[in-house]
Order: structure tokens, then C-alpha cells, then sequence
């Protein structure tokens, strides 16, 4: 099971701005959004001065149509104002979650083949989705607000201490109190946030490992161990839900118990005030409606304050994703000697430190030549198409092409010259056309693709489907069979008419007949081409132009077939057997 990453946060603070800088919020839009803000703001903080207008107008001489105009005004202009605020900064959350998640796309994409042997394709998924929305909540949804709520409580303070400055005192003594309560519980808040979102990255990451094979599951009755593995880790997040409710359950009812405590001291001392005659009842109302305007927004600074500390979070962990480095530099030389040898030189390389694959692999490729790679499983022979496709980096030595090594050449047009046809070639989901012309930097015709297929043996087969060449092949291929996807497989590889060969057994999911007529089709496209086979069953190579014998990360015998058959004890043993089995019924 993927283990998942611990690493302690740096600055949140910082890093959540370069996250905004990364996301190009519209400045133009969030300007008129505060704008818009503010007018919200200021008409509601008119409202109670109007009020107060009323009712003193209605205590001292009747009703007045006049101030209550004013109000409908008010009221109509802070609704509109606030609603053409809110859409503003929605809109700017989208379209800066829209610039992270295509900045992670494109990051993510270019990221070597190292991160994503550590890391499951759901934990990755979780960045893009998951921690993108929660910063989203913050922009669209908390910091209009947040803002809306200052500028209320703030201009609500200055009024109430012009109005009676007396009272504004018996005001502030809710604000250390307030203070006392956030700072501590928002740090735990963070800690739970982070550890939350770590938790749902795995629940996403073991969700797509299983929901990939789940055939696998089922062929071998693993729904049980799934389900516990499953439970386990909902479990676990609920029961960082049940303790970010805990903070929650602590913050919002407290800081709502200490203003509402403040305003009951207010309501009794105004109304002595009012009884003495020092304070108008207008005046009073006022006070008690600044006094709503205070509560409401702290309040909902509480949510932002919550909402803030998990984006910090969230932030946090984009950044870990996106300080990783891509894959080596595209901009390297992209006319590629491709009529020279491609060359070995002492390569060593392991997965693991201390637990070597490959140890001083030497051997050159001259153009138009075949090379095969025997042994026994385990060897090292993927590796060495890894390496050469530069999914990996050699420990040591160089691969070059000609004097050049390939790490110096430009990678996309490195890759571009290389067909690569695996033992179990992957299959995407979509129609057939689509998979053969899958990667193509260019669009091929219909003719094109019709004489791929041929080539690969896959053409009768895909006529005899209803759809032809527009069947949907379901996910990784699931609809069509293994020696089908194989042939689509190579017919990508025709279709890319490439100038290296990289050959992982690429007929063994095919039956007898259908690999006659493939390994002609594959003879016909090795013509002039530089090509590597790795293979598994020795009657496939015998022709090569010179075959390598791999041992444990060791080329231990070279030579042709004849050659191998009388000097190495590991390859006759081999042909022996293959032949012994090919004779039995």
C-alpha cells in the first residue's frame, strides 16, 4: 500500500499566495467585486442610522413617508450590491481554480515516470479535484464575505463610538475574549485539515487501485479485504470529521455566546440610558441593530477563519505536487542523428538504491540492425526499453546515439521516433480509430489507418464489428480481447512509422495463425529500421542480427543463434526446452 507523504508544512501563508499568483485571478473583476463590496457594506450600515431617523421622527411627531423610502433604498441597493458581488468573486474563484487545475495538469503530466511508481493515481487525482475546491471555497465563497464582514464590523465600531462611545467600550471587551478562543482552536483546525485531506487523497487513491481491478478483485474474492480496507480509512475520516465538528462546535456557539452576552449588557445599560433620558429610543434601536451587524460578521469570520486554515492545508499539499521537477528539458536537439548506432556504455541502474537491475550493460545497435534481448524473467530487459524510451536516468555510464547522448536530445522528438509495442500494450478508452492514431502528431487518413490495421492483422476483425473502426473499446480495452488489443497495439506502431523498435513479445497474446502473419508484417516494418526485441520464446529471435543473453543485470553471452547454441550454457539450455515443449502434443 502507497505511503503517504508526512512531510511538515513550510509557510501556508506564503505558499497560498503563490498559489494565487499561479492562478491568475482577474484583478480587473475582483476591483469591481470590492467595489461592490463596499457599496454592500456601506448601505447596510445605513440602515440602522435610517431607523433610527424613523424612530425618532415617529416618537416626537408621527409617521414619516421620507425615511422610510430611504430605507427601501437601502435595503434594495445593498441587495443588488451584494448579489453582483458575490457572482464577481464566484466567478473569479472558477476561473482561478480553472488556472491551478490546468497549471497541475500540465504539471503532473510532465512529471518523470519515478513519481508515479511511488505515488496512486487517485492520491494525484485528489490535488487536482479535491484541494483545488477547497481553495475555491475560500476565494469564491469566504473571502468576499470575510471582506464584506470587516469593512461592517469596522465602520458598525466608528458609529457606535461617535453614537455613544460609553457603550462602544462595553463593546470591545468581547474582542480578546473573541481572540482567546480562534487563535489556539484555528492551529488545531489546520493540523485536522491537513491530516483530513491526506486521508481522503488515500481513500481516492486505494478507491481507483481497487475500482481499476476490479476484475481482479472479484476473480480472486477479495471483496472482503476491500471492504475492510475500504471501511478503514471512511472510518478514519469520519472521525476527522467528528474532530473538526469538535472545533466547530467550540468557536461558533462561544463567540456567538460572548456577543450575544455583550449585547444583553448593552440592551440593559441603554435601556437605563433611555429611562434617564440621556438616550433617545431611536438611538437605542440603532445600537441593538450595529450590534446584529457585529455578530452576524464575526460569526462569519469564524467560518472564514476555519475555511482559511484548510485551505492553508490544501495549499500545502498543491505545492508538494508542484514543486516536484518534470521530466528532464524538451528544448535538446531535435533534428536526431537517427541513421547512427545506438550505443550502451556501462550502464548501471537500479530501482532501488543497493538493489541494482542492470550492472555495466555494454552493446551497440548499428542502424537497420536487430538486436534481441533473452533471459530469464527478472533479468533487466524491460528496463533496458525504459531507459531508452528516458523514463528512467542511468546510476551510471551513458546510452548515446552516435557521439551523442540521448539525454541531450529533444525528448518529444526522441519519442516520437520510437515504436513501442509491450507484452500487455496498453489500451485507452475510446473508439479503435482512436487508439491507432493515438499520439500522432499529425492526422492521418483514412487510408492510413485502414493499411496500419492491415499490416497488424487487425483489419478483419474490426470490420466484422458493428461499429468498424468507431467501436468503443471500453475502459483499458476490457471489451475487446488480448490478441485484438495486441494488434491494435502494433497498428499504432505502423501508423507512427517509426525509426527505432522497441518489441516487448509483441506477438504473445496472439494465436498461431494470426502470429504468422504478424511477424511478417513486423519483418516487413524492421526493414531499415533499427529494432530491439525482448522475447521470451527463442523461435522469435533466431534471425536477429545479434542476440544478448541477460543474467541478473548482466549481458553474460553474445552472438547469433548458431553461435549462442554452442558456446553458452544458459541459451541451449533454453532452446532445448522451448524445443522439447513445441514437440510435445
Amino acid at each position: 500500500m502507497q505511503e503517504r507523504d508526512r512531510q511538515q508544512p513550510g509557510k501556508p501563508f506564503s505558499s497560498f499566495l503563490k498559489l494565487l499568483r499561479l492562478g491568475k485571478p482577474a484583478k480587473g473583476i475582483f476591483a469591481v467585486g470590492i467595489l461592490f463590496s463596499l457599496i454592500e457594506a456601506a448601505s447596510g450600515l445605513i440602515v440602522p442610522l435610517l431607523t433610527k431617523q424613523l424612530v425618532d421622527a415617529i416618537t416626537a411627531s408621527g409617521w414619516s413617508l421620507l425615511p422610510v423610502l430611504w430605507l427601501v433604498a437601502a435595503f434594495l441597493l445593498q441587495t443588488v450590491s451584494g448579489g453582483l458581488s458575490h457572482y464577481l468573486m464566484a466567478y473569479i474563484g472558477e476561473g482561478f481554480v480553472r488556472n491551478i487545475r490546468e497549471h497541475l495538469w500540465d504539471h503532473i503530466l510532465s512529471l518523470p515516470i519515478p513519481y508515479f511508481d511511488k505515488h496512486q493515481s487517485g492520491e494525484t487525482m485528489s490535488r487536482i479535484t479535491q484541494d483545488t475546491n477547497t481553495v475555491k471555497a475560500l476565494i469564491s465563497q469566504h473571502i468576499i464575505s470575510s471582506l464584506s464582514s470587516i469593512i461592517t464590523v469596522l465602520g458598525s465600531v466608528v458609529i457606535l463610538f461617535i453614537m455613544d462611545w460609553q457603550m462602544t467600550l462595553i463593546l470591545f471587551t468581547a474582542v480578546p475574549l473573541s481572540l482567546l478562543v480562534i487563535m489556539p482552536l484555528g492551529r488545531v483546525m489546520y493540523r485536522i485539515s491537513r491530516r483530513t485531506q491526506d486521508e481522503m487523497a488515500f481513500l481516492n487513491a486505494n478507491l481507483g487501485r481497487v475500482l481499476g481491478d476490479i476484475r481482479l478483485v472479484k476473480s480472486h474474492n477479495a471483496e472482503d479485504i476491500e471492504k475492510r480496507r475500504g471501511k478503514e480509512s471512511i472510518r478514519r475520516l469520519f472521525s476527522f470529521g467528528l474532530k473538526e465538528a469538535k472545533v466547530m462546535a467550540i468557536i461558533s456557539p462561544l463567540m456567538t455566546t460572548v456577543m450575544m452576552l455583550v449585547l444583553v449588557i448593552l440592551i440593559g445599560y441603554g435601556g437605563v440610558r433611555v429611562a434617564s433620558g440621556t438616550l433617545t429610543t431611536g438611538s437605542l434601536i440603532a445600537i441593538i441593530l450595529y450590534m446584529f451587524q457585529i455578530i452576524v460578521p464575526f460569526t462569519q469570520l469564524a467560518s472564514f477563519f476555519t475555511a482559511f486554515q484548510k485551505a492553508m492545508g490544501a495549499t500545502e499539499r498543491i505545492q508538494q505536487l508542484l514543486v516536484r521537477s518534470p521530466e528532464a528539458d524538451k528544448k535538446g536537439m531535435e533534428t536526431l542523428p537517427l541513421d547512427q548506432e545506438l550505443v550502451f556504455d556501462r550502464v548501471s541502474f537500479s530501482y532501488e538504491e543497493g538493489k541494482p537491475i542492470l550492472r555495466e550493460i555494454d552493446f551497440t545497435v548499428k542502424p537497420g540492425e536487430t538486436v534481441a534481448i533473452v533471459g530469464p524473467s527478472g533479468g533487466g530487459k524491460t528496463t533496458i526499453f525504459s531507459l531508452i524510451e528516458r523514463f528512467y536516468t542511468p546510476d551510471a555510464g551513458q546510452i548515446r546515439l552516435g557521439p551523442l547522448p540521448i539525454d541531450k536530445l529533444d525528448l518529444t522528438a526522441w519519442r516520437r521516433s520510437i515504436g513501442y509495442v509491450s507484452q500487455e500494450s496498453p489500451i485507452m478508452s475510446g473508439t479503435i480509430r482512436e487508439n491507432i492514431c493515438y499520439g500522432l502528431s499529425r492526422e492521418a487518413g483514412e487510408d492510413e489507418i485502414r493499411r496500419a490495421a492491415q499490416l497488424a492483422n487487425a483489419s478483419e476483425f474490426i470490420e466484422r464489428l458493428p461499429a468498424g473502426y468507431e467501436t468503443e473499446v471500453g475502459e483499458r480495452g476490457i471489451k475487446l480481447s488480448g490478441g485484438q488489443r495486441q494488434r491494435i497495439a502494433i497498428a499504432r506502431a505502423f501508423l507512427r512509422n517509426p525509426r527505432i523498435l522497441l518489441l516487448d513479445e509483441a506477438t504473445s497474446n496472439l494465436d498461431s495463425e494470426s502470429e504468422m502473419y504478424v511477424q511478417q508484417a513486423l519483418k516487413n516494418l524492421m526493414k531499415g529500421r533499427t529494432t530491439l526485441i525482448i522475447a521470451h520464446r527463442l523461435s522469435t529471435v533466431v534471425e536477429a542480427d545479434q542476440i544478448l543473453v541477460l543474467e541478473e543485470g548482466r549481458i553474460t553471452g553474445r552472438g547469433a543463434h548458431e553461435e549462442l547454441m554452442a558456446t553458452h550454457d544458459l541459451y541451449r539450455r533454453l532452446a532445448k526446452q522451448q524445443l522439447q515443449t513445441a514437440r510435445t502434443p
